[in-house]
């Protein structure tokens, strides 16, 4: 049986994403209302081009003068290096590439054939639709 991986998918209007613009007293606040550890970065052309995570932040501080944390809204997000982005999957995978990429992060950013971010699919969604189906 094939599944269509878009029937998880949780629509680009409902997934709180950064603009690569933000600085970094924007990217705080909205991960701190959403309560996320990690968010995706869109770009003007609402294409996916990264992940930032709390760690990332964190790294950041700590190899930097932690001061910038007292003026947030001079440091830009294009400053903050990411150590790992979160791989894309086409909105036409299959359920094992997505499955093989959830392993290695807690959500997955999907993209259309153009490149555009069009949602996420979580791994909580994924493991329930196995748990399901045992």
């Amino acid at each position: 049986m094939i599944i269509n991986i878009l029937f998880f998918l949780t629509p680009k209007a409902e997934v709180a994403f950064l603009e690569d613009d933000y600085s970094l007293r924007q990217v705080l606040e909205k991960m701190e209302y959403y309560k996320y550890s990690a968010i995706p970065i869109l770009n003007n052309e609402g294409e996916y081009i990264g992940t930032l995570t709390e760690g990332d932040i964190l790294w950041y501080c700590r190899h930097n003068d932690m001061t910038a944390l007292n003026r947030p809204e001079n440091l830009r997000l294009t400053d903050i290096p990411r150590r790992n982005d979160y791989a894309t999957v086409n909105a036409s995978s299959n359920m094992e590439d997505l499955l093989s990429t959830a392993l290695r992060q807690n959500f997955v950013p999907v993209v259309d054939d153009c490149g555009k971010f069009i949602g996420i699919i979580t791994r909580s969604d994924i493991i329930q639709y196995y748990y399901d189906r045992m």
